[in-house]
C-alpha cells in the first residue's frame, strides 16, 4: 500500500473552504466529514483535512497563524502539463482563491510551476516537471 499524506488545515469557514477545494478538484469524504472537519480527496493518496479553529484547538494549543500575513508550508502537487499548471491556478481563481502568490517558476522545457492561496491564505503550489528534460550537468532548483 502506499503512503498516504493528510494535510490539516485550519479553516475560519468550514462550508466555504469545501466548496473552494471542490471546485479545484478535490471530492468530499463524507465518511470522515462533519460540522468541524471536512476530508477532502485530492487523489488515493492525498487527503486535506479542513479543520474549524474549535477542532484544530483540540489537537495543538499553538496559535493558528494567519496565513493571510504569514507563511509556514508551502503545500506543491505536481500536475501533468504546463497547460494543467495554469488551469489548476484558474479554477482556484475562479472559486475565489487569489492567484501566484508566489512566483511563476519557469524553467522552460522540463519544469514549470504557479500558485494560489485558498480563501484562508494556504498556498498552494501547481508544478508540472519532465526530469528527462532535465539539461545533463545543470541540477534543477526545484522545491522539495
Amino acid at each position: 500500500m502506499p503512503q498516504m499524506i493528510f494535510i490539516n488545515l485550519p479553516v475560519t469557514d468550514l462550508d466555504k473552504s469545501k466548496a473552494f477545494y471542490e471546485a479545484v478538484g478535490a471530492t468530499n469524504n463524507p465518511a470522515f466529514t462533519d460540522d468541524t472537519a471536512a476530508c477532502m480527496v485530492f487523489s488515493d493518496v492525498i487527503h486535506t483535512m479542513l479543520l474549524t479553529h474549535e477542532k484544530w484547538a483540540t489537537f495543538t494549543a499553538k496559535t493558528i497563524p494567519d496565513a493571510h500575513q504569514v507563511a509556514q508550508v508551502l503545500l506543491c502537487v505536481s500536475a501533468d502539463s504546463r497547460a494543467d499548471v495554469d488551469a489548476q491556478v484558474e479554477k482556484a481563481t475562479a472559486a475565489g482563491g487569489k492567484a501566484d502568490p508566489t512566483p511563476t517558476q519557469d524553467f522552460g522545457g522540463f519544469m514549470y510551476g504557479r500558485s494560489f492561496e485558498d480563501p484562508d491564505g494556504h498556498i498552494w503550489e501547481v508544478m508540472w516537471m519532465d526530469p528527462t528534460a532535465i539539461p545533463a550537468g545543470e541540477p534543477a532548483e526545484a522545491e522539495a
